[in-house]
């Protein structure tokens, strides 16, 4: 009788054990490390290339074994496009970044706001088979906030960078002769030296699906106006479009005489949103309405990656999420947002209704490739950044910065151990690499929390939280998905 209770002693701390080993196990996989990595000391060189080397390459460099399933472009990348920020320090170009975010977040809330009709895009228009793709290039240098693609338009093919956005839906480019054009890299486009441009007739189909066509000669012109005050106004045109080997004919295209604004160093845009007139639209039999892109980190790597059109766009490790439809505005890729995780705990705040997009079209929750810091509606931002900073409690505290209200001193270290961050959508978890939420602000260590509060009803799901992820956009079967480590 007297050795009967050692066994249960034995129990009761092999019970405690497992109970210690379960809850460190737990707590390791409530953080994870950040490497720290300051913006650069140095300042960014300036653009240079030889056209038509750069030319060669893409139209002559096809790594794919059997191009007419696959077609790629060699990647390319840009430091500099816009002679504004030619020997600019890093510290300057990411204050401009942020600014310049601000203008376009407010414009994207305007626009929702308002419930703008259907088939209206990121600015406010008034006037199967074969795979290809092609480079896209970290805009952060270009001083616009935006990636950018090089692309031939007409034939011959003139190369050009084209802003990728998939927040807009018309796809136009800087044409001769000029009544205003901005500062660009390349040389403006002249339409008269193309033998593939052609004209629109005012009555023509393409000329109708503009929200409002003007007409001048019979021929239909186009106007579209960005909430942030650029716009472009000019011909509305078909001509082709070259990634690498593969053309894509019949493009409708705004050939813009006169063109103000936020454009500067691109030559034009790519709209890549849902509307009727977007490319991936346009374009939508030719690679199965299915397209992907992945971004590189803008302020650590030089490294661009690949805009992919077709199946092969389709990642095999990408989790997916339904794309939600908002019948008034049909340019923005709408998914739902059920809830936010910090340190392995989900934020209780963070409730589904807070993202929920009514019959109205009010709300929501859109991602965008134009926009660099996440915004979420006030309620939920506040409940995220206060569980971040209960979890980040062992970090220094540094002042804030810019839009940035929670930031930290981390100079002098190599690494740092963060709370883990997961957005969870329908259907679809998503966990965010530590550089993807606590991002370098300045070269001296301070490091800052990258989302943000909004006072809209509208989040945005920025470019900052997808870098590394190649984002999948399956409009033919209306999802959306997120692959990680997706740039390799």
């Amino acid at each position: 009788m007297e050795g009967k209770p050692k066994p249960i002693s034995i129990s009761i701390s092999f019970l405690f054990l497992s109970l210690l080993a379960i809850s460190v196990s737990s707590t390791s996989l409530q953080y994870q490390t950040l490497n720290l990595h300051s913006l650069p000391q140095t300042q960014l060189q300036s653009l240079s290339w030889d056209t038509q080397d750069l030319e060669a390459q893409l139209l002559g460099s096809d790594p794919d074994p059997n191009p007419d399933t696959t077609l790629s472009v060699q990647l390319h990348h840009v430091d500099l496009a816009s002679p504004s920020s030619f020997n600019a320090t890093p510290h300057a170009l990411f204050k401009l970044r942020l600014q310049r975010d601000a203008v376009r977040a407010k414009a994207l809330s305007l626009l929702a706001a308002v419930n703008t009709t259907v088939h209206r895009r990121a600015g406010k228009p008034h006037g199967g088979g074969r795979d290809f793709s092609s480079s896209i290039i970290s805009g952060l240098s270009q001083g616009s906030g935006e990636y950018f693609t090089r692309l031939g338009v007409g034939t011959p093919p003139k190369f050009a960078y084209m802003v990728l956005d998939t927040g807009s839906d018309v796809v136009w480019i800087q044409c001769s002769p000029c009544k205003k054009c901005y500062t660009q890299s390349d040389p403006v486009f002249d339409p008269t030296k193309s033998s593939s441009f052609v004209g629109i007739s005012c009555g023509s189909p393409l000329c109708r699906r503009l929200d409002s066509a003007g007409c001048n000669r019979k021929k239909c012109l186009y106007q579209v106006s960005y909430g942030d005050g650029s716009f472009t106004v000019g011909d509305f045109s078909t001509e082709t479009l070259t990634f690498g080997r593969s053309r894509v004919k019949n493009i409708a295209l705004g050939c813009g005489h006169d063109n103000e604004g936020l454009f500067v160093g691109a030559a034009g845009l790519l709209g890549l949103g849902r509307g009727r007139l977007s490319f991936p639209t346009q374009a939508g039999r030719r690679f199965g309405q299915k397209f992907s892109y992945c971004l590189v980190d803008r302020t650590a790597s030089s490294r661009p990656s690949y805009l992919v059109f077709g199946e092969s766009a389709v990642s095999k490790t990408a989790v997916f999420t339904p794309l939600v439809n908002n019948p008034k505005l049909d340019t923005f890729y709408y998914v739902e947002l059920t809830g936010i995780s910090v340190g392995g705990t989900r934020v209780p705040a963070i409730r589904p209704s807070l993202f929920k997009l009514d019959a109205a079209g009010d709300g929501g929750v859109i991602v965008d490739s134009g926009t660099s810091v996440t915004r979420l509606t006030r309620p939920a931002y506040v409940a995220l950044r206060d569980a971040f900073r209960m979890r980040a409690r062992n970090l220094k505290k540094a002042p804030d910065f810019s839009l940035f209200d929670t930031c930290f001193d981390l100079s002098g270290k190599t690494e740092v151990k963060v709370p883990t961050v997961v957005m969870h959508f329908k259907g679809a978890d998503v966990s965010l690499p530590a550089s993807n939420y606590l991002i370098p602000v300045d070269t001296d260590g301070t490091f800052c929390f990258a989302f943000a509060g909004t006072m809209s009803g509208l989040s945005i799901i920025g470019n900052i939280q997808q870098q590394g992820f190649r984002v999948v956009f399956d409009l033919a079967g209306s999802r959306l998905g997120f692959a990680p480590r997706g740039c390799a």
